[in-house]
């Protein structure tokens, strides 16, 4: 007697649709991502020096924190 298998494991494969929308996916977040780097670098650039100081920053950490911000 034989055994013939008809269903199919398919990991990572989610055809074309699933494809494009993974593409997608994927530019709406790196979209958002530099969208809040650069709300988050205009904030920090619009305070004062000594604003900047009473948070513990001085103006060459702003990018440093948008980078790790990024990161996380």
């Amino acid at each position: 007697m034989a055994a013939f298998d008809t269903t199919r494991t398919t990991y990572e494969s989610h055809g074309l649709f699933g494809r494009i929308g993974t593409v997608y996916s994927n530019l709406v977040s790196t979209l958002a991502s530099w969208n809040d780097a650069r709300v988050t670098r205009k904030a920090l650039s619009t305070l004062s020096d000594r604003e900047l100081d009473d948070i513990g920053l001085s103006r060459g950490d702003i990018d440093l924190v948008i980078e790790r911000k990024s990161v996380f």
